[in-house]
């Protein structure tokens, strides 16, 4: 079974389950209990794995499977996996020697940092006794965990409640099960994690393991519940838990109109009293301009009017000098104002959210009031170069800062810099002037201006398509004609179109062209100086081709939306538009991240997925798009 197939099961609170489908981890996020210690932030690793082996008259078999240094897979539980599928969750069916099957079930239930583990008899007979041994850790979810004194394998045992505490500082883990624990503290040395090894880091793990469940599988579920604190399982019956537990996830995933709605819930998590949005599993933590763009589609366009109108009315707060912070820190520092476009995407967002009429009063001018923060923050000039200027275009930007959603950097090499003015951030101001035009007339006399600028500094008539920067490092005249997907963005993906008519329709079709693959645009053209074919190797090697090719997938949703309106958007459109780009994009859903898209492609067939497995906006954007043609 392909180790690259994975699966994720999200807690709402920014923690999560996820491992593969061969139940082997090739991640240092790969773990059964991942929990936020501070919602959605702070997260850590608590239980990593499990050693599973089950016991008949007839002998012994492993259920489980690792990887250890030198390729060396032990037990080998991985070869006795007989079947897989991960809806509603994640279960796998195991076959023995002897005839016994067994279905082993994993599941997560979103507000609670809980994962339960159920195992049934399917076939066979006679006793059936499983032996199963956590393997612990304690450490931030970007570490790796390495054997230690300090480690504590004390238990506090109270019926089938089960306490450790393996470090000060840690969430104690708390274990409820239908069988006995005995307590048998290991070390379990060398966990190797090829996928941290393929991207140039350190790929070695040790985890703790104080003991041993000893389950009976009779007529009814062997179940092992394991959560992050303490008095969570006060007074419960684990089999009870199980039975009510899935009966409540099984009709509540059951509600979702298709299997990518359920996918696009697991990405809306607490935040304080209100909502924010994980940017993506398992690495990202909430980012704000992808927090925005991931709304459209995750809220907007499914009708969770209440989730949008909590995300945004909590950002509200943040803005400081016209800005929104592009990400709050795991580790708590401050937010870290670093981005030109993610306010313009707040305000894209916010003018589509009042638009539905979900708004009360006060929601209203709260949100106008953030509005009229940023765009007049914008236009009088904030951090980092940004301001409007005489020929009301934006700009942005000074040396060893990276700005726009193109925001690879390596030490002090900012990869793609682009300072001066940037095509889609004016494409993106212009829409906010739109919104905050709304109530205060003097940005629709600016938004002219505006428009009139882009038409007569952007397009570039030797490639019969627009410039990506104009006005380079803020050198007047000086023009970068890369060609990019960011050029999109004049013609579709946000409510104002900069570009229409035949220069609109020139570059939708050069777009695709060059740019369009089954996995979203290119983010540079082949032939272009610098054009990368595969996103691979350290981390020096990935982040210089992040955008220099690479395909990313959440730029679907910008160009079917532009090549959707340049022919007319009636019918007939939306349909040779689902046909040719949107079901090609779905059936890659079951490639990466089970269920989700993932972020990236190679920029070349066959478009092998990359970076992150499990990705918010590119979820949302294809949300928006099955919203938009109908």
């Amino acid at each position: 079974m392909d180790d690259g197939r994975e699966w994720l099961e999200a807690d709402g609170l920014g923690g999560f389950a996820m491992g593969t489908a061969a139940m082997v981890r090739t991640r240092r996020y790969h773990g059964l209990l991942l929990a936020a210690t501070r919602p959605p932030a702070a997260r850590m690793v608590l239980v990593g794995d499990l050693e599973v082996f089950a016991e008949t008259d007839a002998g012994r078999w492993a259920l489980s499977a690792h990887r250890y240094r030198g390729g060396v897979v032990h037990p080998d539980g991985a070869e006795r996996i007989a079947g897989f599928t991960w809806q509603p969750w994640p279960r796998w069916e195991l076959a023995l020697a002897d005839g016994t099957r067994i279905a082993y079930e994993l599941l997560v239930e979103p507000g609670r940092p809980q994962v339960l583990l159920a195992w049934q008899r399917l076939a066979g007979s006679g006793p059936l006794r499983l032996q199963v041994r956590p393997m612990l850790s304690g450490r931030d979810f970007h570490a790796l965990h390495h054997e230690n004194p300090a480690f504590r394998f004390d238990a506090d045992v109270d019926r089938q409640t089960v306490r450790w505490q393996p470090y000060d500082g840690v969430p104690a883990v708390t274990a409820l099960s239908t069988g006995d624990y005995h307590h048998e503290p290991d070390w379990y040395r060398n966990f190797f994690y090829s996928a941290e090894a393929a991207r140039g880091l350190e790929a070695e793990e040790d985890l703790a393991s104080p003991g041993v469940f000893a389950l009976e599988l009779d007529d009814g579920p062997a179940v092992l519940a394991l959560a992050a604190g303490e008095g969570v399982f006060a007074g419960a019956d684990a089999q009870a838990l199980w039975d009510e537990t899935s009966a409540r996830e099984r009709q509540r995933r059951g509600a979702f109109p298709s299997p990518l709605h359920r996918a696009g819930d697991a990405y809306l998590v607490a935040r304080g009293d209100g909502r924010t949005v994980i940017a993506g599993y398992p690495w990202f933590g909430d980012w704000g301009r992808d927090s925005f763009i991931a709304a459209r589609g995750l809220c907007l366009a499914t009708g969770r009017l209440d989730d949008a109108r909590q995300l945004l009315l909590a950002w509200s707060s943040a803005i400081s000098e016209g800005m929104l912070p592009n990400r709050f820190p795991d580790s708590g520092d401050a937010p870290e104002y670093n981005s030109v476009d993610a306010s313009l995407w707040y305000v894209v967002a916010a003018g589509e959210l009042m638009d539905t009429g979900a708004c009360t009063d006060d929601e209203r001018r709260c949100l106008d009031d953030a509005i009229a923060a940023i765009v007049t923050g914008y236009h009088d000039g904030t951090r980092f170069a940004i301001a409007c200027d005489d020929d009301g275009l934006l700009t942005c930007g000074v040396p060893g800062v990276q700005l726009t959603w193109m925001d690879a950097r390596v030490g002090h090499w900012v990869v793609t810099p682009r300072m001066g003015k940037p095509v889609e951030v004016q494409a993106l101001w212009a829409n906010a002037l739109a919104v905050a035009g709304r109530r205060d007339d003097r940005w629709l006399a600016l938004l002219d201006r505006t428009r009139a600028s882009f038409a007569r500094r952007f397009w570039n008539p030797e490639r019969g398509m627009l410039y990506d920067v104009v006005d380079c490092d803020h050198c007047g005249g000086v023009d970068d004609a890369s060609f990019r997907p960011n050029q999109i963005f004049a013609c579709g993906g946000l409510p104002l179109a900069l570009l229409e008519g035949e220069r609109a329709r020139a570059v939708v079709d050069a777009v695709e062209r060059a740019l369009w693959t089954p996995a979203g645009l290119r983010s540079l053209a082949p032939g272009e100086p610098g054009y990368t074919a595969r996103y691979q190797g350290g981390v020096v090697q990935r982040d210089g081709s992040y955008h220099q090719g690479t395909a990313w997938l959440w730029l679907a949703g910008p160009f079917v939306d532009a090549w959707v309106r340049v022919r007319g958007g009636a019918a007939g459109v939306r349909a040779e538009a689902r046909e040719r780009f949107l079901d090609p994009l779905l059936a890659g859903v079951d490639r990466f991240g089970l269920g989700h898209l993932g972020e990236l492609a190679d920029a070349e067939p066959p478009h092998r997925g990359r970076g992150c497995p499990f990705q918010a906006w590119s979820v949302g954007e294809a949300l928006r798009l099955d919203a938009l043609l109908g």
